[in-house]
């Protein structure tokens, strides 16, 4: 079992930048994956952005070149740098974890304003 607790969102203007992060209640080191999804009003949960135990990284298209995922095992902890916002990234943000079992965290906020 591994609790997820993400933190780091709020209201910011286009253009501008939020750092999520997402502590885990135990180790880290051996999860094979986590990531960051989303989802706006209205629509199905998507993925942003995963990385591996090993580092390896992967992007959604929409946010290639503005958002940056990383872990830090020694505080069981995942980010994610989100620069460059934009309306459309408006949404609620989920930390993941694939351990064989999926976790998922409670969400945090994002509002990009015009």
């Amino acid at each position: 079992q591994v609790q997820l607790v993400e933190s780091g969102g709020g209201l910011v203007q286009a253009g501008g930048s939020l750092r999520l992060s997402c502590a885990a209640s135990r180790s880290i080191f051996s999860i094979r994956s986590m990531g960051w999804y989303r989802q706006a009003p209205g629509k199905q949960r998507e993925l942003v952005a995963t990385i591996t135990s090993g580092g390896s990284t992967n992007y959604a298209d929409s946010v290639k070149g503005r958002f940056t995922i990383s872990r830090d095992n020694a505080k069981n902890t995942v980010y994610l740098q989100m620069n460059s916002l934009k309306p459309e990234d408006t949404a609620v943000y989920y930390c993941n974890a694939d351990s064989w079992v999926i976790y998922w965290g409670q969400g945090t906020q994002v509002t990009v304003s015009s």
